[in-house]
């Protein structure tokens, strides 16, 4: 009777979990929308409590590391700031991180750099959030701006620095555009992104279809580019003044999906403090963590990195 009792709240529990995932998803409809999912994922401070100030994916130098989540968050920032160039460039340097976050990422490249950094998100509580938890000890400020309408001059900054704000653009060229507008001539692009293959040598089946699409609306993306498609963007910008590298980093970063998850374990209460609805919202976000993982593990997602100069 008991077994009998467990295995009907478990699949209650599942149906549950499920039809809350497939109802309540977070389908791309403009600017607004991505703005509104990042308001509401900063208010409830879940991911900052469970993942750090740094949201992004890990380094991982071998498969299967054991490495502390958090360490390899910022062990990826100055893996990508080596790799792009981005260390060469002086102290003082002007920095713009295009889809900064809580600034996780900015207020790296300020201590650890010595860059003046400017971030910018479309999230007014992302940005409300970056400045409570950075000090006068950072050269950092940030503001709130669309990537794809940049108020600043062109070459404006001596580096840009974007990681996986890409999938949020609707528009990838004047993504690109954009981006290599306000960099100096000489100045260094880094981006490192979600990139799906490249479906023109690789059409979706049946079932591909069907995970793509979860994968863009659950999340609020309009779409994924591929590796190259992306490298097209920055070779076509008027603004191009070099040529563009890429790589593949997909198996220094795909550990970290698995490692996303059992952050919910190593540190439960990170989640249970915070109310039953929060640990609610990071159980429906478990499918897709999966998704991705499976994805990335097939090649129908590609973690692609690019650098180039102004």
């Amino acid at each position: 009777m008991q077994w009998i009792l467990i295995f009907i709240f478990s699949a209650f529990f599942l149906f549950t979990l499920s039809t809350t995932w497939l109802r309540k998803s977070r389908k791309y409809e403009s600017i607004n929308s991505v703005a509104s999912s990042y308001d509401s994922w900063t208010n409830d401070r879940l991911l900052e409590n469970l993942w750090g100030e740094h949201i992004h994916l890990g380094f991982y130098e071998k498969p299967r590391l054991k490495k502390d989540f958090r360490k390899a968050k910022i062990d990826f920032v100055h893996e990508l700031v080596h790799w792009s160039g981005l260390n060469k460039l002086p102290k003082g340097s002007r920095i713009l991180d295009v889809g900064c976050g809580i600034g996780g990422s900015s207020r790296i490249l300020s201590k650890d750099y010595g860059f003046d950094v400017v971030g910018i998100s479309i999230s007014q509580e992302q940005i409300k959030r970056a400045n409570e938890l950075t000090t006068n000890n950072f050269f950092c400020r940030f503001e709130v701006m669309n990537a794809l309408d940049l108020k600043f001059p062109k070459g404006s900054f001596d580096g840009v620095w974007s990681v996986e704000a890409g999938p949020h653009m609707s528009d990838k060229q004047q993504f690109a555009d954009e981006m290599l507008r306000v960099l100096r001539p000489g100045g260094v692009l880094a981006v490192a992104d979600w990139n799906q293959r490249d479906l023109q040598q690789h059409p979706l089946n049946l079932f591909e279809k069907y995970i793509m699409n979860q994968l863009l609306i659950q999340w609020t993306h309009p779409e994924f580019s591929s590796i190259e498609g992306f490298k097209n963007n920055l070779l076509n910008s008027p603004y191009c003044g070099s040529s563009v590298e890429t790589s593949n980093w997909t198996r220094y970063t795909i550990q970290s999906w698995n490692e996303s998850i059992y952050e919910g374990f190593r540190r439960p209460s990170s989640i249970l403090k915070l109310g039953i609805r929060s640990l609610m919202k990071a159980l429906r976000e478990i499918p897709t963590i999966l998704m991705m993982r499976w994805s990335f593990s097939k090649g129908l997602m590609q973690f692609g990195v690019f650098k180039s100069r102004g």
